[in-house]
């Protein structure tokens, strides 16, 4: 992969931007970067893309943002 690292170990693209996480990741897989208690009550097998309809979030950005209110 090209570019320096970024948040969470990913990687930025040329013009500076963290990719986004894809709609389908797990919330099982996301807890392994954000804690056990990420999305709690919701199952692992969720996809990312549910989950954000379900809260009403448009990105993972704004769902952690949420939470931490």
């Amino acid at each position: 992969m090209a570019g320096q690292p970024g948040l969470d170990d990913r990687y930025r693209d040329e013009d500076g931007q963290t990719r986004a996480k894809n709609g389908n990741t797990l919330v099982g897989t996301l807890r392994e970067t954000y804690g056990e208690d990420f999305a709690a009550g919701h199952r692992s097998d969720m996809r990312l893309e549910t989950l954000l309809e379900q809260t009403g979030c448009s990105s993972l950005s704004e769902y952690l943002r949420g939470r931490r209110r």
